[in-house]
């Protein structure tokens, strides 16, 4: 699949959300969740006023069909919490390097970026991913890990 790669914009949030429930949902999972979870303040806070003040993430999109393929982005925190880094691909899309893709464009334009977090599902298959861009677990709990870059 021939994709293309681009940096997120303000006008971006709508791809977020979107992102953001596909990011929640799990194919394997037996029920899927109201799209109206995102909108919980746990979940919002990755894309509620995209496009503040250090904000950065990248996009990916089919190059034919410019369908949206996947996303990785960053919200600089308000206060003195670790960065966290958000990041989806869509169902039917993962396991074909766009997600590798997406990661090393955002490495590469971050390379200054010493410390960053982000939460996934303990069992998720990204967590390997995540490893290999120097992600390690720095907390697990029941059903998610915390995983840290320094």
């Amino acid at each position: 699949m021939d994709y293309r790669i681009r940096p997120l914009t303000p006008a971006d949030e709508p791809i977020l959300w979107e992102m953001l429930y596909q990011a929640l949902h799990h194919p394997e999972a037996r029920t899927k969740p109201s799209r109206e979870i995102v909108r919980q303040p746990e979940f919002a806070r990755y894309a509620e006023h995209w496009g503040r003040t250090g904000d950065a993430g990248f996009v990916a999109h089919d190059a034919g069909n410019h369908g949206l393929l996947g996303a990785v982005w960053f919200r600089q925190p308000i206060g003195d919490a670790l960065p966290e880094l958000a990041f989806a691909v869509q169902p039917g899309h993962r396991n074909r390097g766009i997600g590798a893709a997406l990661l090393t464009q955002w490495v590469r334009a971050n390379p200054a970026q010493d410390a960053i977090s982000l939460r996934v599902g303990a069992s998720h298959p990204a967590v390997r991913l995540y490893e290999r861009f120097g992600f390690r677990v720095v907390e697990h709990k029941t059903d998610t890990v915390t995983m840290r870059r320094d």
